[in-house]
């Protein structure tokens, strides 16, 4: 089930991050989707995408130099191989979860009711934003350690997730106990805001199930959830 939504005030979110502002528009504007600046005809630059352009630049070159000294053996191409899967969409995404951050976006009327606040692209959009403004708000010292709490932590959990669904097919096939697939447990809501419940099978015992927006979302996260199953894993907290 769809937990229900609370919108909060984007400077609220100060207290579940634990970082205070001294610019505090710098936190309600990285909170700011463009159909709000739009709905609410607000001046041009209002919305969050500078600070994602910005963010985005920041996180890569601190997960660069994260992984840089955390895997001294790897060539560079199996270091842009993980940076990629710690800092795509979906699993900045995920990263956002624990921190309900879709709850303090500020959205025009019609992207919240299509499901604006739990949309992939809009939730890693925003995490970037966040990390921009803190840059610009308290600089790169204190950008480098938001991103070293909320999204360089547990990255095999993160690669794991990224890449759950290849990994459960191997390991099934692997083990040669089954077949996996996945079957679709329920689907709600009108076309133009779907929510979607998939289980992951092996044979005839089910081993995870996944929520999203996309029957292909929630299959990855009953992948992951089934993977986390299998390894005898907690999967609660993987991004925090």
């Amino acid at each position: 089930m769809k937990r229900r939504r609370e919108v909060k005030r984007p400077i609220e979110f100060q207290s579940v991050i634990g970082y205070q502002f001294k610019q505090e528009g710098l936190l309600t504007q990285a909170l700011t989707h463009s159909s709000y600046a739009n709905e609410k005809h607000m001046k041009k630059g209002s919305d969050n995408e500078r600070l994602e352009f910005l963010g985005d630049a920041v996180l890569e070159i601190v997960s660069s130099e994260f992984l840089y000294h955390k895997y001294p053996q790897l060539p560079e191409g199996e270091l842009t191989k993980l940076r990629a899967s710690l800092v795509c969409e979906p699993t900045l995404a995920f990263c956002t979860e624990p921190l309900h951050l879709g709850d303090y976006l500020q959205l025009g009327k019609g992207e919240d009711m299509t499901g604006g606040r739990m949309r992939k692209s809009i939730l890693s959009d925003a995490l970037e934003a966040v990390i921009g403004a803190i840059y610009l708000d308290g600089g790169f010292a204190s950008a480098k350690e938001f991103i070293s709490k909320y999204i360089l932590t547990d990255t095999e959990h993160k690669q794991l997730f990224y890449d759950s669904k290849t990994i459960l097919q191997e390991e099934v096939q692997g083990s040669g106990h089954g077949t996996l697939h996945y079957e679709l447990v329920r689907e709600v809501g009108p076309d133009h805001n779907k929510h979607f419940v998939v289980a992951a099978y092996v044979d005839t015992e089910m081993l995870g199930t996944g929520e999203g927006s996309t029957k292909k979302a929630a299959e990855q996260q009953a992948a992951y959830q089934a993977l986390l199953r299998l390894r005898g894993l907690n999967g609660g907290d993987a991004c925090i």
